[in-house]
């Protein structure tokens, strides 16, 4: 590449400051502080009618700018510091244009002065963070001419480093390997959505040595060992906004990124020979038992010898663990999915015992009807396990309520568990017999590739669904290999669709992870399943019991040790914890029961929650654990919740007693909401469908949840009826709102809350007065958060 001109870098400058200017009509505020500041006099009729017109039209365009600039905030998905303030600037500078010309209008010459610089101040800000949002932080002094000798092209040692401290003679192989993954990572993140299989633009492929060599439509996009001749440079380091600039969508690629092409391209574009290096980060699949740090501080879980580790590389200060009371409610709801009765709450706070908490833990790991209604929800969520729904009604989809309430209830070891989900018996086929889609469907969704899907997913954490129609963007998994696994679980062999297409091409069998087995190719259905059962579930196969602890723990901390919970090949915030979690779930045999004694019993478990203000925050590469993430109930809990502090929100006709054992109205103290067909309440709260598998639900709170508790009529109901039973059995003030206190929150009213519920209420309660109260309690978040 040549020098960059002065010329050059003025006017890249001069399109990075467009964005401030980008609302033209906006600008024209600008030009009327200017005619202002040279004109510092009443102007003239002439003068006063072009100001007020270019004010005026400032003024509009300022409302079409916010209201483009929020449709393409939504649209595009961004978050963060930035846009919010480039929002909120935005808006300001709508309703300080709106006051100037008011200002203008009535006569008032020195307010409109003051609030047009203010209006021109506003427009300049939220242009700067439109400008950092579409740009980058750097969009200015990324251009100036700074120091030519760091900005020159092709000056790769600050930005590059291989294993040899020096780069001036030839590479070694090595290096080449090295240099060619960060290239082939570089393609493949940036170009192989529209240059690959898949995707072909231009007839250009980058994602095979020879493709990339041979070029496009266009000829050749490299000139091995002249970068400043090879179209590709020359495409990505256009300026942004030009019609041949690539990539054409999404971020451009960074200084480093294109430094590193130009270093490969002088170096020859060299491509090592024999089989290639991932480029994808693969998480090792045999079992792995990490040192355990000693016991310090008192710190003898070995969740918390491991977190310690972790905290004291981070920087995290342990933090007192929370009180009596946030404990049992927290550890209630967690293991059996219910509020703390007010009796046992006062008698666990009056225990002077130093073990009480482990003693609790186990007093409720003990409650196994009530340990089974509870975690039914999670697994009915991640084995798509319904009641009612698509495939029911026409007998194209089978229910395992039965088997894997039983399960749960006598605490099946994992092992066996996910043996019988594989190589089922009547009661647990529906699993992976699937959906049986009424009408067409396209290829991907045969039950026989649903069974390799949801398999992989929820026992693998390995997402095999873009593998079903094409070859993978986000990790090594082919289209061949997802049909291959298919195939082990399909009376016939399956031909290849790719994109839903018949290729002719046909798959064999195998399972995913070679290392763990071979199929019998040639066996029928029911002893291919039992070899794969057989495969996954040996003590050598670490990923299925890692992806288990991992879910055990983002169920219960909010967030898991990798996420998302079905990407098992990201990074983990604690690689040995994991490992170490694991590997001594094998050897406690199998049993999820001890695991969760494990964590609920750690002090990690015990500190406050933390707070998060955006979701995605959760899934940044940064992410630093210092505690459990306060989470919302979920629908079941919430109406469990409101069940136990009100009244019950289901009469018993709704449970579905045909898909449970015949013992269960024995074993339920009311009709738990795990227990009942979804309905509009429990979807508004955040219960799927599961016609898809769902290993995880937003805790964020929406707009429909927000009006179902506030205007829903089955909440409304209950609430009416629970305030007419609660003022019959309490008709004094003082004693009804002391016990809905304890129902609801597990303690008494603060003196605060009882003077504003006796102002409430008065001294003689009616229903609609308690119904108030009821709903108050109900939306306040000390009931719908878990501290």
């Amino acid at each position: 590449m040549q020098e960059v001109s002065e010329t050059f870098w003025l006017w890249q400058l001069l399109g990075r400051l467009h964005p401030l200017i980008v609302h033209f009509p906006l600008s024209l505020l600008c030009v009327a502080l200017l005619v202002e500041v040279i004109s510092w006099r009443r102007p003239t009729n002439e003068y006063r009618a072009g100001i007020t017109l270019m004010v005026r039209i400032g003024a509009i365009s300022s409302v079409v700018a916010v209201v483009f600039g929020l449709l393409l905030a939504n649209q595009e998905g961004y978050s963060g510091d930035i846009v919010t303030i480039h929002q909120w600037s935005g808006l300001a500078t709508m309703a300080l244009s709106f006051v100037t010309l008011m200002a203008l209008r009535s006569g008032r010459l020195a307010l409109y002065r003051s609030m047009l610089a203010l209006t021109v101040v506003g427009v300049t800000v939220a242009g700067h963070y439109g400008a950092l949002l579409t740009h980058g932080e750097d969009y200015l002094t990324s251009v100036l001419p700074l120091d030519d000798a760091q900005k020159a092209p092709g000056n790769t040692a600050a930005v590059f480093t291989f294993a040899s401290n020096s780069t001036n003679g030839p590479l070694t192989a090595q290096q080449v390997e090295e240099l060619n993954l960060e290239v082939r990572s570089i393609l493949a993140h940036n170009c192989y959505s529209c240059h690959s299989a898949t995707k072909m633009k231009g007839e250009l492929r980058l994602d095979k040595k020879e493709l990339v060599m041979k070029g496009g439509e266009s000829g050749p996009v490299i000139v091995a060992n002249h970068p400043e001749d090879s179209e590709l440079i020359r495409r990505i380091t256009l300026p942004a906004g030009h019609k041949e600039a690539m990539p054409t969508k999404g971020k451009r690629l960074t200084d480093r990124e294109v430094a590193i092409l130009e270093f490969w391209i002088k170096q020859g574009a060299p491509w090592p020979s024999g089989a290639e290096k991932s480029i994808y980060k693969v998480a090792a699949l045999e079992p792995r038992l990490p040192l355990l740090p000693p016991a310090t501080n008192g710190l003898t879980n070995p969740v918390d010898r491991f977190v310690n580790v972790y905290f004291q590389k981070n920087n995290v200060s342990w933090q007192k663990v929370v009180d009596d009371r946030t404990y049992i409610r927290r550890v209630f709801l967690d293991v059996v999915g219910l509020l703390p009765p007010p009796e046992k709450v006062q008698a666990f706070v009056a225990d002077t015992r130093p073990d009480k908490r482990e003693v609790l833990v186990k007093e409720l790991l003990k409650r196994n009807e009530d340990y089974a209604q509870h975690w039914l929800t999670f697994w009915n969520d991640a084995l798509r396990n319904d009641y009612t729904g698509t495939g029911y009604i026409t007998g194209g989809r089978f229910d395992i309520t039965r088997w894997l309430y039983s399960s749960l209830k006598t605490n099946k070891p994992y092992n066996w568990f996910v043996r019988e989900l594989i190589s089922p018996t009547k009661e647990s086929e529906g699993f992976i017999k699937g959906i049986q889609w009424r009408g067409t469907i396209n290829s991907s969704q045969r039950t026989e590739m649903q069974a390799a899907q949801n398999v992989s997913q929820v026992f693998l954490g390995l997402n095999l669904k873009c593998a079903s129609c094409h070859d993978s963007f986000i990790s090594d998994w082919k289209l061949e290999d997802a049909y291959a696994f298919a195939n082990v679980f399909s009376d016939t062999t399956l031909e290849i669709n790719h994109c839903d297409k018949p290729t002719g091409k046909m798959a064999g069998r195998r399972i995913l992870f070679k290392e763990l087995g071979e199929i019998s190719v040639d066996a029928p259905t029911e002893k291919r399943l039992r070899e794969l059962a057989d495969f996954l579930v040996q003590p050598k196969d670490g990923r299925l019991y890692r992806t288990l602890v991992n879910r055990i723990w983002a169920q219960l901390m909010g967030r898991g040790i990798i996420e998302p919970v079905d990407m098992m090949d990201n990074a983990p915030w604690s690689q040995d914890l994991l490992d170490y979690l694991a590997y001594d779930f094998v050897q406690q045999g199998y049993d999820i029961k001890k695991l969760l004694y494990t964590v609920l019993t750690s002090r990690t478990y015990q500190l406050p929650t933390v707070g998060v203000q955006e979701a995605e925050l959760l899934m940044a590469p940064d992410y630093v654990f210092k505690g459990m993430v306060r989470r919302r109930l979920t629908a079941e809990q919430f109406a469990d919740a409101v069940s136990v502090a009100f009244n019950p929100l289901y009469a018993d006709s709704a449970i579905v007693y045909k898909r449970l054992p015949e013992t269960i109205q024995q074993e339920i103290p009311f009709v738990r909401a795990a227990l009942v067909k979804n309905d509009p309440f429990l979807t508004a709260l955040g219960r799927p469908n599961r016609e898809t598998v769902s290993t995880a639900r937003t805790s964020q709170a929406n707009l429909l949840q927000a009006l179902e508790l506030t205007n829903g009529n089955k909440l409304n109901k209950t609430l009416k009826a629970g305030a007419e039973r609660w003022r019959t059995q309490y008709p004094a003030t003082d004693a009804l709102v002391r016990e809905l206190y304890r129902k609801a929150l597990g303690r008494d009213p603060s003196a605060k809350e009882l003077a504003v519920a006796e102002k409430m209420l008065g001294k003689q309660p009616n229903v609609a007065g308690v119904q108030d109260l009821a709903w108050a309690i109900v939306l306040h978040p000390e009931f719908q958060l878990i501290f």
